[in-house]
């Protein structure tokens, strides 16, 4: 009998799904995506020297103008090649078999040839689409014997009703995925050239995370331009007549509200309010209630699961798709609080069987959703709402974890309101007025499922005072406070912004956050983003040359736009031309001398230890550092001295609470020149420099001589591996490390954050079989703090670096030290056929095997224990 061939993405779906599948179907899964655009580097190619040879000679016999024409058209043709896209013939694609589907995609070929009918049944959003779309262009056939499947949840009713009425591919879906990764190919692949030669090497532009990126500069600066200001609060601790305690504070004076500035104001009111008679003027009691929160979309289950269960986004992304992928919840990326029929009936049958009627509504709650949602979506929510987290032992705690936050907020929206009695007490001291405001819950509604997390000073139950009453006075207690600088972003209220402003979409906030930290723009240090210098140096370029691409409004209108062509309302190519025309006008500009402004130093006052030249402020992508000014001289007379600058959190520690971010902005220095607050970097033991935090922008800087010392481990000195010589603790651009002190080793050692060596690296093997992929070079492999790697053999010049396949290591284990012998004998494949690549776990300190999909790695790693090779869940 012929069977049916159902396609999914993920092999933990394919299981799930063929529980609900007859014996008719077979069910396999793609591993995600099987084609896409080149991706970086293009794979290997082989390097023709004659051809190269004959190419070079016919250039030379070219005048200046020819070369010049020659090398922009060979230029861009190269440039089109890597970006596997041509805007300038009608958006020409050359899709690839991702590296590693090569099996896949053959065991698929082989299933479909046997089929009468292929269902596509991959993630109903446009990626899922576009993964079907080319599924099928791969697959290939009468499109007629391809059937597309959508659905919300994996349940047996779900997938039964999906299969029963199976629809056709939606192209205009299709489309608009391939236009977003058009869009961001053509501005990655064709602004971070730019960035390159302007700025420094290493940055790269995004469409998207870019403008996020400037969400955090923003930020950064208005923080920087912060100034503290003093205030004082006084609270007083009283008796009631029945000896109750009730606290109150200082709310008005004469009328006016109440908050002194120095400490000789409060002072003064300290000694009016101590003799003072304490009378109860007012007490108004009102009941209030709060609803419940809408269910869950993919932005509030990010922000949720960040405040509440410390998880950061991706890291709920996963767990939400591992969720979904085994049948607990719906669909994890959506905006829409749209709830089905059925849900809403079950959800209500559950509240009335298991909680009681009276915490039901007579009628179900809905949810507005926000404007441009798709309500054909629905929020995310359990599949069966009996099922608790009880049921679901199985599963890691962290799973578990989210699938009852999502379980309590499904059940909870559907419950009635909670029921409060606010009260407010007023007392008159003086020409002092105090008040202290609390509330009782009288009926919890919602609460009962969801309870609130934290104490409010309103959430106090205040004593049953009288007005008039006279309470005694017990002490008065002044603070001292400083006013807050605007707060950092977290990636809870990241994401908030970002879906405030219309930038990404559901699917893409993960992508985003991990990206702009991957490129050295932001760092999160105790759960609060720092926006690094290159960031605000990158985003203001940015801002000069394409003001359009780095605006939020023209952002989340292109979001529209997608929008409009996964509807079918907008063509997709015609979308794409208008974008690219004005952003070719825009790319021409900047790529001139007198376009994007060039990243320049900012001169000092202090001499070059080598030539005594004035040295300069430089910002690179590895951060801030000293530079000599006779760099840009002829090779003759340039001189290359750097000096490494420490960061000021490492002489004196990280801002560690909300606090800590105001006593630093009262501790740095303020500019001379622009009043900003100063990053202040340590030169060495005598010498600090103080940089105004809007640097390059202003050339503002203070140095300030004295005594300073690193914090951290400057433990003892050790022994040089190679020479015998002493090692010392030295500091540079990458950190602290040792070096030998001898003039003819240069061997060197990274020190780890334990305050240890790192272990002897090996001597670099020769590997002239492996080419190179982006030069005319092989490779040596090498060991570093993080492992062994394999690198250019010319490298600084060629800098290409990538991770050994376990195969590559076979091939010379006879020249491989004995330490390292073991990894040429791990499993070269993955069950699946997936080559085997080593990598290095910084949590357990060791190298290991596993397998990588789209550059992902999969589930698949081999530990070394024992003396043998073991798999084992990650």
């Amino acid at each position: 009998m012929t069977k049916s061939l159902v396609i999914v993405e993920s092999p933990a779906k394919a299981k799930t799904i063929n529980k609900y599948l007859g014996s008719s179907y077979i069910v396999k899964s793609s591993i995600g995506h099987v084609r896409d655009l080149p991706v970086s580097g293009g794979g290997q190619k082989t390097v023709d020297l004659a051809a190269r040879a004959q190419a070079a000679a016919k250039t030379r016999k070219m005048s200046a103008e020819e070369k010049v024409q020659h090398k922009e058209k060979k230029s861009r043709s190269a440039l089109i090649e890597r970006m596997g896209v041509d805007p300038e013939h009608d958006w020409q694609a050359h899709y690839e078999i991702l590296p590693g589907k090569e099996k896949v995609i053959a065991e698929l070929k082989k299933l479909a040839e046997q089929a009468d009918i292929i269902y596509l049944a991959t993630d109903l959003d446009r990626e899922g689409e576009a993964i079907a779309w080319h599924l099928r262009e791969v697959i290939g056939g009468d499109d007629a014997r391809f059937k597309r499947v959508v659905f919300n949840e994996i349940t047996k009713s779900a997938i039964q009703e999906a299969f029963s009425h199976p629809e056709v591919l939606n192209i205009n879906r299709v489309n608009a995925q391939q236009t977003r990764r058009f869009l961001d190919r053509v501005v990655g692949f064709m602004v971070s050239p730019l960035l390159w030669a302007k700025i420094a090497r290493g940055l790269s532009a995004g469409r998207v995370q870019s403008v996020a990126v400037r969400l955090l500069v923003e930020q950064e600066r208005l923080i920087r331009a912060f100034i503290p200001e003093e205030y004082w609060e006084i609270f007083a601790q009283t008796q009631t007549n029945k000896k109750d305690s009730l606290r109150l504070q200082v709310a008005k004076q004469a009328g006016e509200n109440f908050r002194p500035n120095n400490k000789a104001s409060t002072d003064q009111a300290l000694l009016a309010l101590k003799p003072a008679r304490y009378e109860v003027i007012k007490r108004e009691d009102k009941p209030t209630s709060s609803k419940p929160a809408a269910p869950f979309i993919t932005s509030t289950l990010q922000q949720a699961a960040s405040t509440r269960l410390g998880f950061g986004v991706k890291k709920t992304m996963m767990l939400a798709q591992r969720l979904y992928e085994n049948g607990h919840i719906t669909y994890m990326r959506t905006d829409s609080t749209n709830l089905g029929a059925d849900a809403l009936q079950t959800c209500r049958d559950y509240i009335a069987d298991q909680l009681g009627k009276k915490y039901l509504p007579e009628k179900p709650n809905f949810y507005a959703s926000k404007q441009g949602a798709q309500e054909a979506h629905e929020a995310i929510r359990p599949t069966d709402v009996t099922r608790t987290v009880q049921h679901l032992s199985d599963l890691e705690k962290d799973a578990q974890k989210l699938y009852e936050l999502i379980w309590r907020r499904f059940v909870a929206c559907q419950m009635t309101p909670a029921e409060f009695l606010s009260t407010q007490i007023s007392v008159q001291a003086a020409d002092f007025e105090l008040r202290a405001r609390g509330r009782i819950l009288k009926f919890d509604g919602h609460l009962k499922i969801q309870p609130v997390q934290g104490n409010s000073e309103e959430d106090q139950v205040l004593p049953d005072v009288k007005t008039g009453e006279i309470l005694s006075l017990e002490q008065l207690e002044p603070k001292q406070h400083f006013t807050k600088p605007p707060p950092r972003y977290t990636e809870a209220s990241l994401v908030k912004e970002l879906e405030k402003q219309g930038i990404g979409r559901p699917s893409t906030y993960a992508a985003i956050i991990s990206t702009i930290q991957e490129r050295g723009y932001a760092q999160l240090k105790n759960r609060r983003f720092y926006a690094e210098k290159i960031g605000e140096v990158v985003t203001d370029r940015l801002k000069e040359s394409f003001d359009d691409l780095m605006d939020y409004g023209f952002t989340a209108d292109m979001e529209k736009q997608l929008d409009a062509i996964s509807e079918g309302q907008k063509n997709w190519k015609t979308t794409l031309n208008e974008f690219y025309a004005n952003f070719s006008k825009r790319l021409t500009n900047a790529e001139k001398i007198d376009g994007m402004r060039a990243n320049k130093p900012v001169e000092t006052t202090i001499p070059c230890p080598a030539c005594q030249r004035p040295m300069q402020i430089r910002i690179a992508s590895t951060g801030v550092f000293l530079g000599c000014s006779g760099y840009a001289l002829p090779p003759k007379e340039r001189c290359k001295t750097t000096i490494n600058l420490i960061a000021g959190e490492e002489t004196e520690g990280t801002v560690s609470d909300e606090d800590a971010e105001t006593n630093e902005l009262r501790g740095k220095k303020r500019c001379p020149k622009c009043s900003a607050a100063m990053d202040h970097y340590l030169i060495d033991e005598k010498r600090q420099i103080h940089i105004c935090g809007n640097s390059p922008n202003c050339l503002g800087y203070v140095i300030e001589a004295g005594e300073f010392k690193l914090k951290g481990y400057e433990g003892p000195k050790i022994e040089c591996d190679k020479c015998g010589s002493e090692m010392q603790l030295k500091t540079g651009r990458f950190g602290k490390y040792f070096g030998c002190t001898s003039s003819e080793c240069k061997n060197t050692r990274k020190l780890l954050r334990s305050g240890e060596a790192a272990p002897p690296k090996s001597d670099p093997v020769a590997m002239p079989h492996l080419r190179c992929v982006k030069a005319d070079d092989y490779y040596l492999l090498r060991e570093g703090a993080a492992g062994v790697f394999l690198a250019a053999s010319q490298f600084p010049k060629h800098r290409e670096t990538r991770a050994p396949l376990v195969e590559e290591l076979k091939q010379v284990k006879d020249q491989l030290p004995e330490k390292l012998k073991y990894l040429a004998d791990a499993p070269t494949e993955d069950p699946q056929g997936n080559k085997a690549i080593v990598r290095y776990s910084r949590k357990t300190k060791q190298q290991y095997v596993t397998s990588e999909v789209e550059k992902k790695q999969t589930q698949w790693n081999v530990f070394y224990k024992n003396g043998r090779w073991a798999v084992q869940e990650k």
